[in-house]
């Protein structure tokens, strides 16, 4: 005769076994289901040339979704031009043409002035790390789904990718003073289109594609367009061997990742925090290879491709910081979403700046130690 235990264990053991076996059946079964609704594909529009390292940052982009969902998204991304043109992103993306584009903010400057805020100007002595740091966690990610709803833009964004400071431009001479500007047709997008008038330019906005024609055809006397990689890439050494760098008319930017709006919503909860995740990570691997590739195509422009490159001197920066000062004070005067979106960046700003500046070493000093004139580097 069996024990009260036994009989007890030998029950256990059978609802454990029928418990496995049941858990087991749904495991099997649970991938054909979700497999059985077949991936999601989307199609995409960057406002970058094919050439451009900017596309190649978008196509980056795209296949981490892919890797991290499993083939379960898959994002084809066309390169500028293929569906609508470069500026025609947003509206593209709002009404469903596309189910999403690669872009930046600033380029949405025509239809709200608060949108280039996300990049045009000196970021009120941000860089664009800080700016990125200020979207998440001080406001700017509510604010700039507010501005997407006072336009009616059926989309959903997400900001990554802190780009460094982009050069004043290219230029047939040196500029050494603000005097120099004056009467230049000029290229430039965003804010800075305000800002570089205001400094006596005749400012025209073109997509990236577009810009080293206009120079050749003399369509345009000078431009400024991002960095090193790019501007070789779309062919700027070919019509200008004069490039001033540092600036403040776009200190501070970073690239858009945009979703139509329904098509995102109709996305799996998982698939959503999938894509949150891959921005931020994208973002990191972009800085990185920024860093790796920028360099490269700085140091290649003036040993392969005979670029003089110049610092702007110190009276055009302290001049683009007052005329954007005026720039600012108007349109927050016309338009309450404007500042709005100023008074909260430079809350942010003047918190996370003063961190910033009296916590970091100032790495110049150590730069003309290991690498100046009398550097050490080769000693050691």
């Amino acid at each position: 005769m069996k024990s009260r235990t036994q009989i007890r264990g030998r029950t256990s053991r059978r609802r454990f076994l029928s418990g496995a076996a049941m858990a087991g059946a749904a495991m099997i079964a649970a991938p054909t289901v979700v497999k059985a609704q077949g991936a999601v594909s989307m199609r995409w529009q960057s406002t970058w040339p094919s050439k451009d390292i900017f596309h190649e940052f978008a196509l980056d982009f795209a296949k981490k979704v892919t890797d991290m969902t499993g083939g379960d998204l898959k994002i084809e991304v066309l390169p500028a031009g293929a569906v609508v043109p470069a500026f025609g992103l947003l509206d593209a993306v709002s009404q469903g043409t596309l189910d999403g584009g690669h872009g930046v903010v600033a380029y949405h400057y025509g239809k709200q002035a608060a949108l280039a805020l996300w990049g045009s100007g000196p970021g009120f002595a941000m860089d664009a790390n800080m700016l990125l740091a200020w979207h998440k966690y001080g406001g700017g990610k509510d604010l700039l789904q507010k501005l997407y709803q006072s336009i009616g833009a059926n989309v959903v964004s997400f900001l990554y990718g802190p780009m460094p400071t982009q050069p004043l431009g290219w230029f047939k001479k040196p500029v050494a003073k603000v005097e120099d500007l004056q009467g230049l047709k000029f290229r430039t997008v965003g804010i800075s289109i305000d800002v570089f008038t205001g400094l006596g330019a005749a400012v025209n906005a073109l997509p990236g594609g577009e810009i080293v024609a206009a120079l050749d055809r003399g369509l345009l006397d000078a431009a400024e367009f991002n960095n090193a990689s790019s501007d070789r890439a779309l062919g700027f050494p070919d019509v200008s061997k004069i490039c001033m760098l540092q600036s403040f008319h776009q200190n501070a930017e970073q690239f858009e990742v945009l979703f139509n709006k329904a098509k995102y919503d109709a996305l799996p909860d998982q698939m959503k925090a999938i894509i949150s995740n891959a921005s931020e990570a994208a973002s990191q691997d972009m800085a990185w290879k920024a860093i790796d590739r920028y360099s490269k195509d700085y140091a290649e422009m003036q040993t392969v491709d005979k670029v003089k490159f110049y610092k702007t001197p110190e009276a055009i920066l302290k001049r683009q910081l007052e005329v954007y000062d005026e720039v600012v004070k108007k349109k927050a005067a016309e338009n309450p979403l404007f500042k709005e979106v100023i008074e909260s960046q430079i809350a942010f700003a003047e918190r996370a700046t003063r961190w910033e500046q009296d916590t970091l070493v100032n790495r110049r000093l150590a730069f003309d130690h290991y690498f100046g004139r009398d550097g050490v580097a080769k000693e050691l």
